[in-house]
């Protein structure tokens, strides 16, 4: 299976931090952020991924290189400026991640999730990986019924930015800028979209001040 990781938004939050650093290369535990995904995914067996770049992605390139020091071989995505938002930049690398299932993981996330465990069944065009609401985001995005993700009554849960993706997904759409929810959520009202709950480690690392908690936790200060 390939894998993209998500690396081409401004962080508009994590300003001024991310004024002249992407986002994905601010450290925290002796590494840039986008490296401790890039290290769950080798230890997964993954080999091949594709990383997409806009705001200062030449920085992202010269860091990450061809991804040999992390046992990967890493392709790059270039959207050029603006970013193509979440929907847009996976389907503008749809060449690039091929015909099968792919992963997709938030570069700005922080997570124990064992990818290797995830699962797409030919029942469903998406499976994400859902957690409990954080306190930024007490709202929700999905109810998971079972094993199917569905508007409605019931105890919300939010989406981690970690999921398997078909792309068959992705079907009509035209190259731009576009989101990705419309997309869940017609998958939604197919019932072709599936989730599971992670009850481990997540932190969603969208602000200094949260990306200064999660340097604590690792011993930098």
């Amino acid at each position: 299976m390939k894998a993209m990781v998500l690396a081409a938004g401004r962080g508009e939050r994590m300003r001024p931090l991310t004024d002249h650093t992407p986002k994905p290369l601010l450290v925290a535990g002796g590494k840039p952020l986008i490296a401790w995904h890039l290290e769950a995914l080798a230890r997964a067996g993954i080999r091949d991924v594709i990383v997409n770049l806009s705001w200062l992605g030449a920085q992202i390139r010269a860091a990450l290189g061809d991804g040999r020091q992390f046992g990967l071989q890493i392709q790059y995505s270039d959207e050029g400026s603006p970013a193509l938002e979440t929907g847009g930049g996976i389907f503008h690398a749809l060449p690039l991640l091929g015909p099968a299932p792919f992963l997709v993981v938030n570069g700005d996330t922080f997570t124990d999730i064992d990818v290797s465990s995830l699962r797409l069944s030919a029942a469903a065009d998406a499976r994400l990986v859902m957690v409990s609401n954080p306190p930024q985001h007490p709202a929700g995005d999905f109810v998971l019924d079972g094993e199917r993700l569905v508007v409605g009554a019931g105890p919300t849960l939010t989406y981690s930015g970690i999921g398997i993706f078909s792309p068959a997904l992705f079907a009509g759409c035209t190259e731009g800028q576009f989101p990705l929810l419309p997309l869940l959520k017609r998958a939604i009202a197919a019932g072709r979209l599936q989730g599971q709950h992670h009850t481990g480690q997540w932190l969603d690392i969208g602000s200094p001040q949260r990306l200064a908690a999660l340097r604590v936790q690792l011993g930098d200060v």
